[in-house]
């Protein structure tokens, strides 16, 4: 198994953690807590800023740890279907890391498949009719 950075690492356990459901029933439990002791301190400020401190601080963080799992799993996605493209033997080797081309250069393959697959479905159209 690969040595993983110590962000990896952490962003990896943290994820995982937060997507379980007890990670769910434990913010669930927090915002009990937090909603059963607004009388015992007359729903002041200082209690509602409490709340509204801890969510901004964890949206904060979770932001940047999606981010991080969104781009590990994007950049394996795209290393496997590029070893898928490769590995094919009619499959133009052009399109291997078409993720680093700019938008124009995109837009011109997708109406080049886009046309193909208008040109495949007419001929699977025309052979039904027959």
């Amino acid at each position: 198994m690969p040595s993983h950075s110590r962000f990896t690492r952490v962003a990896k356990a943290a994820s995982t953690f937060t997507g379980r459901p007890a990670c769910f029933m434990l913010a669930l439990a927090v915002l009990l807590v937090w909603a059963i002791s607004g009388p015992l301190f007359d729903f002041s400020d200082t209690w509602q800023l409490i709340i509204n401190t801890g969510t901004t601080i964890v949206t904060f963080l979770m932001v940047f740890l999606i981010q991080n799992t969104q781009n590990r799993d994007t950049e394996a996605m795209q290393i496997k279907l590029d070893e898928l493209i490769r590995a094919s033997r009619s499959a133009d080797d052009a399109l291997l890391d078409l993720e680093e081309l700019e938008e124009k250069e995109l837009d011109v393959l997708r109406a080049r498949y886009e046309d193909m697959a208008r040109q495949a479905r007419e001929a699977r159209e025309t052979r039904r009719m027959r």
